[in-house]
């Protein structure tokens, strides 16, 4: 029997509908994700919030610290204009005295500096590690078609290069940042007690250095984010070269490859050369000024010393504090450099972690019906379902469909057709724009995400392994399995043998995505993993693609004991799949065309009776 016509969004090629940034050609600009207003300072308030009392007690150590060193330049006026005259006249004390407070100060500054030094190494590295956390936590819980647009490369690029510029904002800049500060407030409020004249001078230079670090600041902070946007793509070409390593050895992309990254390597190199040159316009322009505000403070001041108007001690003492504000002026330039860095990669955190997920969780999640041994199978309902992606336009006209508890129903057609699609929305990988995907009831949508991983798994063709033992890769979505119930998994899908002829059985370790065992055995482990989860709804989309002649068979036979009184939706290009389905959907170009037992559609002379018949001379 034929279904009306009915329309599905195909997944084969359904990234090209995903939503990508402007210019989508340029890995630069696919890099950018939208940062709300205020995302990048809330970050950062949130991330500080737990530590304010330990910010404050780093804060006092540094006031204290600062006034230590500050202290030096007074005592030598004091030396000069005091305690030198008084031992000419063979009074020692004062001189003693200014050694002692040199020698007490020096000590101080260095104890408060290795405390400080402590005290803040702690802070950051404890916000450095709940910022890693949060990206990694937030990536994961973030829906699939958010990572079918961004790469691994550029996830893998803020955990890395974009905290890494954060944690020396936070290890150097910010030290430097509050050290000019207080040199400022401390030598200023000294300078204009001293003499009046000298301070407000001194006070008076900062404004063409303000200036200055406005220009920097807003120059440096555009040269940043390029550079920035920059490495990520360098990573993301290295990650996806060396992941796809043995396609790139097979069709001679090395060269191309190479070629490409040159461009990608070049484009870096402009962008940080371009940051590195705005600081260098940046120091000689500082060192510019102060050492022309130096020059003239002590030309001006050694005129008021000869005209008996200043004290020497005065002057020697504002020199040394000249010397100690403007010094720190390069330093400044330091943490700016950092801090345009820092600011960059801070901004795209927080653009990653202001993204929310497609498929977000229910508010107040809803628990399904509870199954019995008779009937662990429950029953699926597309309901005035209709699909479209967030780029615009409806893919999916709205349709029906139900399929009972404990059915098998097998989906066929050509690539294209929107096999994965379906599948996809039943795992609740997307959620439809238009109407609902029910189980026993229950909108998907009201299921939390162990709800709903509990009662529909899914086996795609990739059978993806972590490294670790193959214990632990059957016992996912099971951890607490005894090896037993392991054991009889593996038996279940005919995994057993090969897994006991592994050096280690159970305990080998599979390697780094399971490269230590072939695709077909990847393909059983997976299998033995979707089973052990026990699943009421159990989805295998192309799940027998990597498994040889004998193999399927083998997982057949298994399947139609597993399968007995479960719901099971099969996806294969491979008609021989199709044996162990009580009803078979036949797709094409986003439609279902047929809807019916293997049996009736083979004897018909629709779309499947001619796949199954080419399918019988292939095998002749």
């Amino acid at each position: 029997m034929t279904a009306p016509s009915t329309s599905v969004p195909t997944t084969d090629d359904g990234q090209q509908d995903l939503p990508r940034s402007p210019g989508g050609g340029d890995p630069f600009d696919r890099d950018i994700l939208p940062t709300p207003p205020g995302a990048t300072a809330a970050l950062l308030r949130s991330l500080l919030a737990p530590m304010k009392a330990r910010v404050a007690l780093t804060t006092f150590l540094l006031l204290l610290q600062q006034a230590a060193v500050q202290a030096g330049p007074l005592l030598v006026a004091y030396a000069i204009d005091s305690a030198v005259p008084a031992s000419r006249a063979d009074d020692h004390g004062p001189l003693i005295a200014v050694g002692v407070g040199y020698l007490l100060c020096a000590l101080a500054a260095g104890g408060l500096q290795y405390w400080f030094i402590i005290a803040a190494a702690r802070v950051n590295q404890d916000v450095l590690l709940d910022l890693r956390g949060r990206i990694f936590r937030h990536a994961q819980a973030l829906s699939i078609d958010f990572h079918e647009r961004y790469t691994s490369g550029r996830l893998i690029s803020r955990s890395t290069t974009d905290v890494e510029s954060l944690r020396e904002l936070l290890n150097e800049g910010l030290q430097e940042l509050v050290t000019v500060v207080l040199s400022f407030v401390y030598i200023s409020v000294t300078l204009l007690w001293l003499d009046l004249g000298l301070g407000a001078v001194a006070v008076a230079s900062f404004v063409p250095l303000y200036l200055l670090v406005r220009v920097y600041q807003r120059r440096a902070g555009r040269a940043y984010r390029i550079r920035s946007t920059a490495i990520a793509a360098v990573i993301v070409k290295f990650v996806e070269t060396m992941n796809g390593i043995r396609p790139v050895r097979a069709f001679r992309r090395e060269t191309a490859n190479d070629a490409d990254f040159r461009v990608l390597n070049s484009r870096h190199e402009r962008a940080n050369g371009d940051a590195l040159l705005e600081m260098a316009r940046y120091v000689v322009g500082s060192r510019l000024v102060a050492n022309t505000a130096v020059a003239g403070i002590v030309l001006w001041g050694a005129y008021r010393v000869a005209g008996g108007s200043l004290a020497l001690g005065v002057l020697a003492a504002a020199v040394l504090y000249l010397r100690r504000l403007y010094d720190p002026i390069d330093r400044l330039g330091m943490f700016l450099n950092s801090y345009q860095s820092a600011a960059a990669s801070l901004e795209k955190i927080a653009g990653l972690l202001a993204q929310t997920p497609s498929v977000p969780e229910p508010s107040t999640p809803r628990q399904l019906p509870a199954l019995t041994t008779e009937h662990p199978g429950r029953e699926v309902v597309f309901d005035a379902v209709g699909f479209g992606y967030r780029t615009g336009g409806e893919v999916l006209p709205r349709f029906d469909l139900t399929i009972p508890a404990g059915q098998t129903v097998a989906v066929v057609g050509s690539t294209g057709a929107g096999k994965s699609t379906l599948a996809k929305l039943l795992a609740r990988f997307y959620d439809p724009s238009a109407g609902r995907v029910l189980l026993d009831g229950v909108d998907l949508r009201d299921l939390d995400v162990p709800e709903l991983r509990r009662g529909v798994v899914m086996v795609t063709q990739e059978a993806f392994l972590f490294s670790g033992t193959v214990a632990e890769n059957i016992a996912i979505g099971r951890p607490d399995a005894t090896h037993e119930e392991i054991e009889r998994a593996a038996k279940a899908i005919g995994a057993h043998e090969f897994i006991a002829a592994l050096p280690d059985g159970y305990d080998t370790d599979v390697r780094k995505r399971g490269g230590r065992i072939s695709a077909g055995q990847r393909q059983l482990v997976a299998f033995a993993r979707a089973l052990l989860a026990d699943p009421a709804v159990l989805i295998l989309d192309e799940a027998t693609s990597s498994l040889d002649v004998p193999g399927e068979r083998a997982v057949q036979r298994a399947m139609q004991t597993v399968l007995h009184g479960r719901t099971a939706v099969v996806i294969a290009h491979r008609l021989s799949t199709v044996e162990i389905a009580d009803r078979v959907l036949v797709m094409e170009h986003g439609r279902i065309v047929e809807d019916g037992s293997p049996a009736e559609l083979v004897a018909g002379t629709g779309r499947f009776a001619d796949l199954h018949r080419a399918w019988r001379d292939s095998l002749a």
